[in-house]
């Protein structure tokens, strides 16, 4: 009798094990983690999008576009951190691919955009007869694949250790546009180790418009953050993954030459790839890793008034089924997650530096991170001072949601982070 209780005590423990793995992971609660990669690069030459409007055509390709997802796991947390190399992924895209990788709680997939200007339009951006460009079976395939590497970093988690650092980023790779200085050149670096000790992945967040190449050269490719993704792998420091800033009004790709002119070449896309991910490795080398980090990840929506013309004729034409409340709001994912000494805060759109600056200093990591352009890519987030007050934001006044974006998303967004657990590592602080 005691051999068949033994047994059966045996066979349900089996069980409850099983059961805990599918619907959250090990009960031990050490830290785990893995990455999965797949290509998304168009098998026919589509056109590329830079911004509100219809997108232009191309005749050549210069390396591939991927989407890469980042599963992170600790006490029955699971996250996926995910990144795409488009203009942006809209909220109603990444409900699909959320629906297709049932090993992670909806809520707790982000998935961000490099805002690549060379890329095709994920959108749907209607042209001046209604019509759009944007080609829906490969939005679609999109969607599978980033499941796909989802599920497969899932079934590849393995156990790790982090180590995150923030740091300047020195050199020449971003620049303010409108005003010269007016940028966070700070680079925040999270690389996760395996049990060995040896690099799995890398992550750099970082503000910067990816738009060497733009759309207006006829070229399809992943501007500097393919460079920087081959440099990550060349110097063995895993899979890189890149997580755009604060990057708005415009902080983008200081590719000026001696003439004051952009080399909008791909030899200054990889330079600037090259000199980032070397910064990045610089900033993060000598930090120790963290053991067995805690993970927290929270959600709340929050809703934007869509007062601009032009994004509401955007909302209502698009193919991609966007949803207009009754009110006339539209509304959208915002994460927060803690990671051992780190916070992450997403921004559903490009957030002017100001707006990051102090959104970081009021979050309560050691290491404070801004995802922009994630779970959403609404367009510029401005403050009401700022919305339509003098001519140089005109462009960016006219590509945001309305006057109290910015003001809307500040309050509610550092509501929510105050809700939240602060970082594990810092409580007793």
């Amino acid at each position: 009798m005691n051999r068949t209780w033994n047994s059966a005590r045996a066979l349900l423990l089996a069980v409850v094990l099983g059961l805990s793995l599918v619907h959250g992971g090990p009960a031990s609660g050490a830290f785990r983690a893995a990455i999965a990669v797949r290509d998304v690069t168009p098998q026919k030459l589509l056109p590329v999008s830079g911004g509100v409007g219809p997108s232009a055509p191309v005749t050549r390709q210069i390396g591939q576009l991927t989407v890469r997802a980042l599963v992170l796991e600790n006490g029955g947390t699971r996250v996926a951190i995910c990144s795409t190399d488009f203009l942006g992924f809209p909220g109603v895209l990444c409900d699909r691919v959320r629906g297709r990788a049932p090993g992670i709680p909806a809520q707790n997939i982000l998935i961000g955009a490099t805002h690549n200007h060379s890329a095709p339009d994920c959108y749907g951006f209607p042209d001046r007869s209604g019509k759009t460009g944007a080609d829906l079976d490969y939005l679609d395939s999109i969607c599978v694949k980033l499941a796909e590497a989802i599920n497969e970093a899932v079934d590849r988690l393995q156990p790790a250790r982090v180590k995150i650092a923030t740091g300047k980023a020195q050199g020449k790779i971003a620049y303010n546009y409108y005003a010269e200085k007016l940028y966070d050149p700070r680079c925040d670096v999270i690389q996760v180790l395996n049990a060995d000790g040896a690099p799995m992945a890398t992550l750099i967040n970082y503000a910067c418009h990816p738009e060497v190449i733009g759309p207006g050269q006829g070229i399809l490719c992943p501007d500097f953050v393919g460079p920087l993704y081959d440099r990550i792998h060349e110097r063995k420091a895993g899979t890189g993954i890149f997580m755009n800033g604060a990057l708005g009004g415009m902080v983008t790709a200081d590719c000026r030459g001696p003439d004051g002119k952009d080399i909008q070449t791909w030899d200054e896309c990889v330079r600037i790839g090259r000199l980032l991910a070397d910064e990045a490795l610089r900033i993060i080398a000598e930090v120790p890793a963290q053991e067995n980090p805690a993970l927290f990840c929270g959600s709340t929506t929050i809703e934007f008034p869509v007062e601009n013309a032009v994004l509401r004729l955007v909302v209502s034409l698009s193919p991609l089924g966007f949803q207009l409340s009754d009110k006339g709001t539209i509304a959208t994912q915002v994460n927060v997650v803690n990671l051992g000494s780190a916070q992450i805060l997403t921004i559903p759109g490009e957030a002017l530096p100001n707006i990051g600056y102090y959104l970081k200093r009021k979050m309560h990591g050691r290491h404070n991170l801004l995802f922009g352009l994630t779970n959403d890519a609404f367009g510029y987030l401005l403050t009401k001072e700022d919305w339509n007050s003098f001519e140089r934001y005109d462009y960016i006044t006219r590509t945001c949601l309305g006057e109290k974006t910015g003001e809307i998303f500040i309050e509610k967004a550092l509501a929510f982070v105050n809700t939240c657990p602060r970082p594990a590592a810092l409580q007793n602080r």
